[in-house]
């Protein structure tokens, strides 16, 4: 999955960034690849979150679209 993220350089030194499309999804950084580092991580716990929420009926239909 490639998702993009906005990586900001913050007021007090290092980084922050957050992915537009997870909303929430937020980290920070000391330098560039710690901020990087540490999305990926919140990224992989914030999708485990969702899929383990997700509850389906049983005649739910999951459909994929192009957008």
């Amino acid at each position: 999955m490639r998702l993009r993220v906005v990586l900001e350089p913050s007021e007090e030194g290092g980084y922050t960034v957050y992915v537009p499309s997870l909303p929430g999804c937020i980290s920070e950084g000391d330098t560039r690849d710690e901020a990087l580092e540490n999305i990926r991580e919140a990224i992989e716990l914030y999708l485990e979150t969702v899929e383990d929420d997700l509850v389906y009926g049983e005649t739910a239909e999951q459909v994929e679209i192009a957008v």
